[in-house]
């Protein structure tokens, strides 16, 4: 076997892998003795099938297996020893493969990108802000409000008063399409606050205005998009019975509040809403020391890039920007989009980044755990109730969306690495300051 390099230029690298047939023919010989004492063919006992009858029967496809074991052999012992990494899959194609007959040899064209060598980096150099935002008695004022108004009551209203949006209107209703119930059209004694969207579209506009004791047949036209196949674009009318009105009413402030959300007392309460305030503001505070860190990293380092990592994260830029301003198209047929120099230029730098974070991660060898993937699955099947089973499976069979789902983790992970390394100040800030830092990060 031989290996001619054809190409070395940038990280470009090319190389042609010539197998003799008269290799190829001995590995095929080998393949058959291997196999010859466990065939058996009818006339011929065990183990005793000629030879010539095997290579018959079994030469042609042995030949292939030889082939690619040959030409992965050859490209795995050149990887090892040159200590290249290809930035994707190796483009192989065999130069002489229409003419080729038993005997000749294989010549076979090698053509991929390596990955460059990362330049080393003093983490200890750079320079880190973090922002801290400490919760306070606004804050915390604010959020038990917005918890006293989901835990409001209703109480009913003086007798005749009409429904005002924001109102709980209790009611029983039979949805009729085509003049004929269906299922999942009608209850009794239901609890509906008009303006929640709970209903259909229209439906709890036409009840504004009701009062108790009113029958009303409500109007309507189910979603063409509606969950339900028989019931989408459909007219229907629910003939309604208004059995009450209440007002809206807030919850007090107080203890009872409280032991509505799992705490003991109101100043239990308190302590859980401040922690969970910091966490958030110490979310926000991370994803802003992020960004400076990867600017800060973006602007240490320079190395050349594999133009196929680029071109493929550029035209992923593109595609789903292209999607983002034209939403009512879910599918992918659509004519090709061509990715412009902003996108190409975000592309390097990702490129740029993911590849230097890798390195520094391999580096420190960082790793994400079998728990950590366990829960990024489980958090991730949230998004497709009743179906995430169904997404296990998927996942577990899938080794890309495994790794879409290991990547960000290994990221942060690393970012936490190089945090632990730098020189990290903290600032206090104001919670309209950390807002306005979070606002001004671009999308990446």
């Amino acid at each position: 076997m031989q290996v001619k390099e054809t190409q070395n230029e940038g990280l470009a690298r090319g190389y042609q892998i010539t197998l003799t047939g008269d290799e190829l023919a001995s590995k095929v010989d080998g393949k058959l003795k291997e196999a010859q004492p466990e065939v058996e063919m009818k006339g011929f006992r065990k183990g005793k099938v000629p030879m010539a009858l095997l290579k018959k029967q079994f030469g042609q496809r042995l030949m292939g297996e030889a082939m690619q074991e040959s030409i992965d052999g050859a490209l795995s012992e050149h990887l090892q020893t040159s200590g290249d990494r290809p930035a994707t899959q190796p483009k192989i194609e065999m130069e002489n493969g229409e003419n080729w007959k038993e005997g000749d040899d294989v010549v076979v064209n090698v053509q991929y990108e390596a990955l460059p060598e990362i330049p080393e980096l003093d983490l200890s150099k750079i320079k880190l802000e973090r922002l801290k935002v400490k919760a306070g008695d606004e804050q915390i004022t604010e959020a038990l409000t917005n918890l006293a108004k989901n835990a409001q009551n209703f109480d009913d209203r003086k007798k005749g008063s009409k429904a005002k949006d924001g109102d709980q209107i209790v009611i029983d209703f039979k949805g009729m399409v085509d003049g004929e119930a269906f299922e999942g059209g009608a209850a009794e004694d239901y609890p509906l606050v008009l303006g929640s969207g709970s209903f259909i579209p229209g439906f709890e506009e036409q009840l504004v205005g009701v009062k108790a004791g009113d029958e009303v047949k409500v109007e309507v036209k189910f979603p063409e998009e509606y969950g339900a196949p028989h019931l989408a674009g459909k007219d229907a009318i629910f003939e309604t019975t208004v059995k009450a009105v209440k007002a809206p009413k807030e919850a007090e402030i107080d203890d009872e509040l409280a032991k509505k959300f799992g705490a003991d007392d109101l100043d239990g309460l308190k302590a859980q809403i401040s922690e969970r305030l910091e966490a958030e503001y110490a979310g926000a505070s991370r994803a802003v020391m992020k960004r400076a860190l990867l600017d800060q990293l973006d602007g240490l380092v320079s190395f050349d890039l594999p133009q196929s990592l680029v071109d493929a994260e550029a035209g992923q830029i593109a595609h789903q920007l292209w999607h983002e301003e034209n939403p009512d198209v879910q599918d992918h047929n659509h004519d090709s989009i061509e990715a412009t120099d902003e996108h190409k230029k975000l592309a390097e730098r990702r490129v740029r980044l993911g590849l230097l974070l890798a390195d520094i991660g391999q580096k420190a060898e960082v790793s994400v755990s079998d728990q950590e993937m366990t829960q990024a699955v489980m958090t991730a099947a949230r998004q497709y109730p009743g179906q995430e089973r169904a997404f296990f499976e998927f996942v577990q069979q899938n080794q890309q969306a495994q790794q879409q789902l290991r990547a960000p983790i290994f990221e942060d992970k690393v970012v936490d690495h190089i945090a632990e390394g730098a020189k990290v100040e903290d600032k206090e800030v104001s919670k309209e300051d950390l807002e306005k830092a979070v606002e001004a990060l671009d999308e990446l």
